[in-house]
């Protein structure tokens, strides 16, 4: 019970800071609304706190056994990372009145994101290490997991409410393209900088 303050902030910088699924829902919520970045959000949310319930009962040990393995899964998840940011910057600039393909992002699409992104994985396997400490009885990594679920669901909401308020500034489709491309290359950022830095 004492750890949970220290857990709640853990929790909420790992879930407000930037990384490929707040950038998704910045850019769903200025081309399509909050209600397809609240999908997103509620997806990717249950998606970690998920991974953290398997990762906390079993599978961080193994991952942490398996080196290779852990750098099979940040690579294939780079590499899915990139070519999303790639299709991204060549995307046509459609108007946002038009709703393109991408409108079929949501809850899946940010569930499926967490498999695959790399700063997910990481975070996962450091609670289990620094605040399980050990302990894999499935009411402690169950408490954590809820608790990650409550803290984590809010904080890329930011994210959303960021990109309603510029989505009047995206009307014109040279405006449009220009947060595609910004969108694009902070996406790579987001997954690069942290695999070539450590």
């Amino acid at each position: 019970m004492n750890q949970w303050l220290p857990f709640i902030l853990f929790a909420s910088v790992a879930s407000i800071t930037p990384g490929p699924t707040n950038l998704l829902i910045l850019g769903s919520a200025a081309r399509f609304g909050l209600s397809i970045a609240l999908a997103i959000a509620l997806g990717a949310s249950l998606a970690a706190s998920l991974m953290l319930l398997v990762v906390g009962l079993g599978l961080g040990e193994l991952l942490a056994r398996a080196p290779l393995l852990q750098t099979a899964m940040t690579w294939a998840g780079a590499a899915w990372i990139s070519w999303m940011a790639c299709k991204l910057m060549r995307a046509e600039a459609a108007g946002l009145d038009q709703r393109s393909v991408d409108r079929r992002q949501g809850f899946a699409q940010g569930a499926g994101l967490q498999l695959i992104n790399p700063k997910t994985w990481l975070m996962t396997v450091s609670v289990t290490a620094i605040f399980l400490d050990g302990q894999a009885s499935f009411g402690a990594v169950a408490s954590y997991a809820t608790l990650f679920l409550l803290v984590s669901t809010p904080c890329p909401l930011a994210w959303g409410l960021l990109g309603i308020g510029s989505a009047h500034l995206l009307r014109q489709p040279t405006r449009l393209l220009l947060f595609n491309r910004c969108m694009a290359l902070l996406l790579l950022t987001s997954v690069w900088l942290p695999l070539l830095v450590r």
